[in-house]
């Protein structure tokens, strides 16, 4: 009999709307699990056990007023247990943003789209240990480090590392994460599930605001169809957004998903120097798939990370020093988190501006460089998941800052362009750790990523139940 937790999110709102799994029996399953594994795993900051079991309650009164097969006005994620990463507020829950500096604040009201989770039925399981301020490229903090369910000496990326273990070790049905520059991307590709950075302004970023226009929120799943049904909820506009674009209608991008998606230009960015074998295997074996399903797959021009790099660090040190933290409560920050805030510190406004003109060139000349592609193809990052605390150097934080961007060094491009970039599990070292591929499509144009990821998962199906062997054993171990 296969597992509640080894159902898909799809799978799962399907045996709520069927009534042949209760609410409150699915949820019970996963705080069990949480219970159970999540000391060894770091996925969550913290659990909200009895409003998780409140809201599974409420659901099974709106099940029972509806009847059999009265289905029709039933939102489409009624009863489906989700996380929602730390960086995004949630009404009532701790909100750290995972710093120490915030360990006793606690959420006023829901973020925007955590609000839009819930009117679309979800269960809220708890939120998910995220990278100090999102400024990270792994997930190792204060309060816990999340780790790779397949092997625990390995971490789980970043920022939103803890939302990726959730989805990956079943321990939610699919997570809330954000996305500034592979937060996303990142710990799906170290996890081994589907992680999607939507295009700028598909998703409200309120109550925040993302004037650089960097971040965005994004879902993590295990299937390409459940991120599709959670971009579907979470996609729409708040007054006042810098950026954003109309709401699609209903169902849009599950449905995209469920489509061919024709024939496609496809490139592949040649081999970065260092990139690990398996990190270009994927990619060679990926685009090798793509030829055969018949897309036309040709080489990419390549680009150099220096085009965007000095620029790209003025503004993500300025938006780390743009965080209001009491001047008592600095020292309880990172040492990478306190280095960028320094150096954001030290940048003026005129420095900001002509930074972000700068990269608003450099993102022209990538979309003009790219835009005879439908998608591009690559790693995600250029090695499987690396080694708890291989990047950080607690010393030098400007090297830990180099060595992150020299492993993710693709990933910021989509955040620069605002363009969507998805994040899929096509492929396992020997050893079984699992290596992301990335495709990056045309501004707006979801719709053909997610048609094509689905393609590329029904060719070469990757695992859709959750990982267990080695966090089972984990969690039977933990104190």
């Amino acid at each position: 009999m296969t597992d509640l937790h080894d159902l898909t999110l799809t799978e799962q709102a399907a045996a709520i709307r069927d009534r042949t799994v209760s609410p409150t029996e699915l949820v019970d399953h996963h705080l069990r699990r949480i219970d159970e594994l999540n000391s060894a795993l770091g996925a969550y900051r913290t659990v909200d056990a009895p409003g998780a079991r409140r809201a599974a309650a409420a659901v099974e009164a709106r099940l029972a007023v509806a009847g059999d097969g009265q289905d029709g006005g039933l939102p489409p994620l009624l009863g489906v247990p989700l996380s929602v990463k730390d960086t995004w507020p949630v009404a009532g829950l701790p909100f750290t943003a995972g710093s120490a500096a915030f360990d006793d604040r606690t959420a006023p009201a829901d973020a925007a789209v955590v609000g839009t989770l819930r009117a679309a039925g979800a269960v809220l399981l708890g939120t998910t240990t995220a990278a100090e301020f999102g400024c990270s490229a792994y997930t190792e903090t204060a309060f816990a480090t999340a780790r790779c369910p397949d092997d625990l000496t390995r971490g789980a990326g970043g920022s939103s590392g803890g939302a990726a273990v959730s989805v990956a070790a079943g321990l939610a049905a699919g997570a809330l994460g954000s996305d500034g520059g592979g937060s996303v991307r990142i710990p799906a590709a170290a996890c081994g599930v589907v992680g999607l950075k939507p295009s700028r302004g598909r998703v409200t970023p309120a109550p925040a605001t993302d004037a650089l226009g960097l971040a965005t929120a994004g879902p993590l799943a295990r299937t390409v169809a459940d991120a599709a049904l959670l971009l579907d909820v979470m996609a729409g506009s708040t007054p006042g957004d810098a950026a954003a674009l109309p709401a699609p209608p209903p169902g849009h991008f599950r449905a995209c998903a469920e489509r061919e998606p024709g024939v496609l230009r496809i490139g592949v960015l040649p081999p970065a120097p260092g990139q690990h074998p398996e990190a270009a295997s994927a990619c060679r074996r990926t685009a090798d798939l793509l030829a055969g399903l018949g897309h036309r797959v040709e080489e990419a021009p390549p680009f150099d990370p220096a085009e965007y790099m000095a620029d790209f660090t003025v503004l993500w040190s300025v938006l780390a020093a743009a965080v209001p933290v009491p001047p008592e409560r600095e020292e309880r920050l990172l040492p990478l988190t306190r280095w960028l805030r320094a150096r954001g510190g030290e940048h003026s406004a005129v420095r900001l501006y002509a930074a972000t003109a700068s990269l608003s060139a450099t993102a022209r000349a990538l979309c003009h460089r790219y835009a005879g592609f439908d998608a591009v193809l690559s790693p995600t990052t250029d090695q499987p998941p690396l080694p708890v605390g291989s990047l950080v150097d607690p010393a030098d934080p400007e090297r830990t800052y180099l060595r992150m961007l020299a492993h993710t060094p693709r990933t910021p491009l989509a955040n620069l362009t605002g363009q969507p970039s998805i994040s899929l599990p096509l492929h396992r070292t020997p050893d079984g750790l699992p290596v992301g591929v990335m495709l990056t499509g045309r501004l707006h144009r979801e719709d053909v990523l997610l048609s094509l990821g689905a393609q590329l998962e029904r060719a070469r199906p990757w695992p859709r139940h959750a990982a267990r062997p080695v966090a089972e054993r984990a969690g039977r171990r933990a104190r």
